[in-house]
């Protein structure tokens, strides 16, 4: 059964324009539609600029849709008041991409961590200051450095920080941006092991948003590829990573570094002028769509 459907999902901006200038209208996300079921790992992928983070922020309202719908749990998202969204968010919550840029300098760990409670008045100071240090032994860390300021901690453990905000009301459902490409290699495989746990342990739901292929093999159960904000293929991982079906899907996968560094590569230019943008997406498998 899916938690989260998305239909039709649009989202323009508007740019430039002036004396005698028209205004331009940027189509950031075209008529997009996907389904995520409850406990699965569903991740959206494609370059800088195809619409996948876009997509997350309108699900979660973070950027108004132009037009669309999200539902979730049976319930239109994007007809909701601003106080039903905010009780919303109690089951929504989103990972962000920058540890550095997501977490206030000015602000210590536990007060980061401890803020969703305050903003939705759980709890009383301490039963807040005992649910952080909960959270912070969940994601990682020692509960000993809550007074720190996030310069202190190391870019993986900022992420551990911003993992915990996002846990602190139980969501159900959490958006992942992007969220270990601004870490160290090194540090990558010990975040996404720890997503991958915490969804085992709370019975989470992901979308996992991310331009590397090879993190997406490893904790997807289904892919969605955009490309010019359109989804041009979708299915399950093994079906994507095997017999993909789409120009770009296959530029994509050509890219991806080999394990064997002896072994041939052949990277595959994507040709735009041959895509047909306008191509709707048809199921060429069983579970398997691509715009062909």
């Amino acid at each position: 059964m899916a938690l989260v459907e998305v239909r039709n999902l649009v989202k323009h901006f508007e740019r430039g324009g002036g004396f005698l200038r028209a205004k331009t209208v940027v189509k950031a996300v075209d008529d997009v539609s996907f389904s995520v079921a409850e406990g699965e790992t569903f991740a959206l992928v494609g370059e800088s600029g195809s619409g996948k983070s876009t997509t997350g922020r309108c699900m979660l309202r973070l950027i108004e849709p132009t037009a669309g719908e999200v539902w979730f749990r049976g319930e239109n998202v994007l007809g909701f008041s601003s106080s039903r969204m905010r009780a919303a968010r109690r089951e929504m919550q989103m990972v962000f991409q920058d540890p550095y840029s997501s977490l206030n300098p000015r602000m210590r760990a536990l007060t980061i961590v401890e803020e969703p409670l305050v903003i939705h008045r759980i709890g009383s100071k301490v039963e807040r200051r005992k649910r952080v240090a909960e959270l912070f032994n969940l994601v990682g860390l020692d509960p000993a450095h809550l007074d720190r300021y996030p310069h202190e901690f190391s870019g993986g453990q900022r992420q551990r920080i911003g993992l915990a905000r996002a846990l602190a009301l139980n969501p159900s459902f959490i958006i992942a941006d992007e969220p270990v490409s601004a870490l160290d290699v090194s540090i990558q495989a010990q975040v996404i092991n720890l997503l991958m746990d915490l969804q085992q342990q709370l019975k989470l739901t992901y979308l996992f948003v991310a331009h590397d292929l090879r993190l997406v093999r490893h904790i997807a159960n289904r892919v969605a590829v955009m490309y010019l904000g359109r989804i041009v293929e979708m299915g399950e991982t093994s079906q994507i990573f095997e017999s993909a079906q789409h120009a770009y899907t296959r530029a994509l996968l050509s890219a991806v570094p080999a394990t064997d560094p002896d072994a041939p590569r052949a990277r595959i230019e994507l040709d735009a002028a041959l895509v047909n943008h306008d191509a709707p997406l048809r199921e060429v498998a069983a579970g398997h769509f691509a715009a062909i």
